[in-house]
């Protein structure tokens, strides 16, 4: 994947969370979600976005993201509210100024994926539907409107505070090492681009439908196998997506790049995960898809390029 040289980056909605600390929340036990069955099982790592489905679950019966409780205070326990005192922005993101940075520097390139996906789904839906959500990286923990998480959760998105999270060690420690993706320089922009398919849930009242949790069939794995669509929708589209200026941000994405997003896709399947964690498939466990539902998904969305497609609520075949 290469990015235009010239193309503008616009660093507004990125930032970086320092001193955010992975301990307690503030009057109440520890916020920590941890991997169940420990990192080294690997037992829960299917925790890539699993946040998100315990925010669904439990904060949104009816819908919305701006209503008064943190949904994991409900979960975890600790008291709501944000600290931000403790998240002052590193300015790790200050030198990002052009496409020609973000060939050269790792964190340009995710600021330029961002403005790609800020730019495309602004396009794709209404001026009234859409408004851009955030992105954050942090190291060790962090503080959000929906309470305090640690890195061990992968990255998750916070309908809260329309907040996208990660900590970019992920992909080497977790992503690589753990649950044995290939890695590649367009496996984070998958990962980004499934994040801000949750945003797009959330905007139009996806989560709302999110009643049944595990699952081959659930409503949770119906939502993750969403987010893969309209993370292939963008995938599709990206070449041609351009900046303020209408310069494209993305100027190469070839076959090779596309099979990295497989590939973690891959990766990150219930029953993959199972199987590496020593255990037997089972289906009834699952949260966000097997293997070839979430390759599966992510094509349906690149070859349509259509929200209608990506209906997975509506679908009999999953």
């Amino acid at each position: 994947m290469r990015f235009s040289p010239k193309a503008r980056l616009d660093t507004s909605r990125v930032s970086d969370r320092a001193g955010s600390g992975g301990g307690g929340s503030r009057g109440g036990p520890s916020m920590r979600l941890p991997i169940p069955g420990g990192a080294k099982a690997g037992g829960g790592l299917g925790v890539v976005i699993m946040i998100l489905v315990v925010v669904a679950i439990n904060f949104f019966g009816g819908g919305g993201g701006n209503g008064g409780g943190s949904p994991l205070d409900s979960v975890l326990g600790g008291a709501a509210g944000t600290d931000s005192s403790r998240m002052a922005d590193t300015e790790r993101y200050a030198n990002c100024t052009t496409g020609e940075d973000a060939n050269q520097d790792v964190d340009c390139a995710r600021v330029a994926v961002e403005n790609s996906l800020y730019s495309y789904w602004r396009a794709t839906l209404s001026e009234q539907a859409f408004r851009p959500a955030t992105l954050s990286t942090f190291s060790g923990g962090v503080t959000t409107d929906c309470g305090q998480a640690s890195s061990q959760m992968g990255p998750f998105y916070c309908p809260a505070d329309q907040g996208i999270y990660l900590d970019t060690t992920f992909f080497a420690d977790v992503l690589e090492k753990q649950l044995g993706g290939r890695g590649g320089d367009f496996v984070e922009p998958y990962v980004l681009a499934h994040e801000y398919g949750h945003h797009i849930q959330n905007l139009l009242g996806t989560m709302g439908k999110v009643r049944t949790q595990q699952g081959p069939t659930s409503d949770a794995v119906r939502l993750e196998l969403q987010a893969d669509c309209y993370a292939g929708m963008w995938t599709r589209a990206a070449e041609g997506v351009g900046d303020v200026e209408g310069v494209p941000l993305i100027a190469d994405l070839d076959e090779g790049d596309v099979q990295e997003a497989i590939d973690s896709a891959k990766a990150v399947g219930d029953d993959r995960i199972q199987k590496r964690s020593g255990g037997r498939v089972d289906p009834e466990g699952w949260t966000h898809g097997s293997s070839e539902q979430r390759v599966r998904w992510f094509e349906v969305g690149r070859d349509s390029g259509d929200l209608r497609a990506c209906d997975t609520f509506a679908a009999r075949r999953l």
